[in-house]
């Protein structure tokens, strides 16, 4: 287990009962230990890529089954959630909010937060795009898309920024 994904999910610390979005599910690794504490909640784990949605839905079969998971092929710029409709939605090591921080992804994202929803992007300690010129964008994105309490993180597994809908 990368200590990147361990990081962040005790950094996103999903209560049992939240609605979650992972944005860039990968080979579903955080899906699967965010659903392990999931009761009455749900995550909707999303990936650009048919080979990452094959191998989370493979990877976390028990969980879609019993209803905690749903996996879904789309783009982040093209991804329609339901507004004020998520708890917490969280990345680790996805590079469109730092490549494209004035990009239609932080806004659309905030528009998905209920009010006091939050939001993590998050690099894991090994990647190439850590450090303030990740953050830096990144935080100056989500404050001007109207997230508040807006901080810089860092841990043993990475850095990122936190921020909240007010």
């Amino acid at each position: 287990m990368p200590e990147r994904i361990r990081w962040g999910v005790d950094l996103l610390d999903p209560g049992p009962a939240e609605t979650l979005l992972e944005v860039g599910c990968g080979p579903g690794v955080a899906a699967e230990l965010v659903c392990a504490r999931l009761t009455t909640g749900r995550l909707l784990a999303v990936d650009r890529s048919p080979a990452a949605v094959a191998r989370t839905s493979r990877r976390n079969a028990g969980h879609i089954t019993a209803g905690r998971l749903t996996v879904r092929q789309a783009s982040l710029p093209d991804l329609e959630v339901p507004d004020e409709t998520i708890d917490a939605a969280y990345s680790i090591n996805v590079n469109i909010f730092w490549t494209d921080p004035d990009g239609p992804a932080v806004a659309g994202l905030f528009r998905a937060l209920r009010p006091g929803g939050r939001l993590l992007v998050l690099y894991g300690a090994d990647a190439p795009t850590t450090g303030s010129r990740v953050t830096g964008p990144i935080a100056a994105a989500m404050s001007a898309a109207g997230l508040v309490d807006v901080a810089v993180t860092e841990g043993a597994g990475g850095s990122g920024v936190t921020g909240r809908r007010r």
